[in-house]
């Protein structure tokens, strides 16, 4: 049996690999994994997803789990203290986001599920983009700009279209997998 297919960029780094194989485009329903999504993605701004993707662990621990109960409730103490990680971005700006996301985010819920409402974007169905060159996949598009715009209505900070449109790539509102990458032959059958 041949070596598996792949998209380009993971390259050879093992929590690169693992995250492209089992996770990125994987859809995701469940509201505490959204969160961390839209918070991991908001961190990686004017960053590589490598950067965050490595200091995981220590946002999971640093922000309570990404429960956003907790983190809504996160003072200037508090801020200081994540300010202090070195596990994590320290990133004022970024922090304070992840905060008022929290908040925003307890907002949506109130109403319903954060999932209903993200998914409706995409009539509860994942977008496939099947690319065969790095140079077609968007970086944006009409529904993440939408998203973007209506988010930042709700009072969610760095949610600009092309952190959302990662964020739909990362839990599988787009499935954008190269079109002979194994991972997208899964999502498609």
């Amino acid at each position: 049996m041949g070596e598996k297919i792949r998209c380009p960029w993971p390259t050879d780094i093992p929590i690169y690999l693992d995250y492209h194989d089992n996770e990125w485009g994987r859809p995701v329903h469940d509201d505490r994994k959204l969160f961390e999504m839209l918070i991991l993605e908001g961190m990686q701004a004017g960053l590589s997803w490598i950067t965050v993707l490595k200091k995981r662990e220590s946002y999971r621990r640093a922000f309570d789990g990404f429960d956003p109960q907790k983190i809504a409730l996160y003072d200037d103490a508090k801020v200081e203290e994540l300010m202090a990680d070195p596990g994590i971005i320290r990133n004022r700006l970024k922090i304070n986001s992840a905060i008022a996301n929290a908040r925003a985010f307890l907002k949506v819920t109130e109403k319903g599920s954060f999932s209903e409402m993200i998914w409706s974007y995409v009539d509860n169905r994942p977008i496939t983009g099947n690319w065969k060159r790095f140079g077609d996949v968007p970086l944006t598009t009409p529904i993440s700009d939408r998203i973007s715009k209506d988010l930042k209505k709700m009072g969610f900070k760095f949610v600009g279209s092309t952190i959302i449109y990662s964020f739909m790539q990362a839990v599988g509102m787009v499935n954008d997998h190269f079109a002979d990458c194994f991972v997208n032959k899964e999502l498609t059958e």
